[in-house]
């Protein structure tokens, strides 16, 4: 059985994409390489800046469609950034 995870990452351009992998570090170097998902090409480098573990596929990626309908500041407060005003 492997994990499973989901994960934040902030863009160059300052925006944060949310994503499910089940190799955290491979995940984050193909999106640094311009081989991730569409959403994070031409947005690199990347920054990772929160993982969630979970030990089950659906659990994760119900999770992390929870994670994609948060609004920008929940997300950033789930990260942990600063907001502005």
């Amino acid at each position: 059985m492997s994990d499973h995870y989901v994960y934040v990452l902030r863009c160059a351009d300052d925006t944060l994409y949310t994503g499910y992998t089940t190799d955290v570090e491979r995940r984050v170097a193909e999106h640094d390489a311009g081989e991730g998902a569409a959403y994070t090409r031409g947005r690199t480098p990347v920054e990772l800046l929160h993982v969630e573990r979970y030990d089950s596929r659906s659990a994760a990626m119900s999770r992390e469609a929870a994670v994609k309908a948060l609004s920008r500041a929940e997300k950033a407060a789930l990260v942990g950034l600063a907001t502005d005003g």
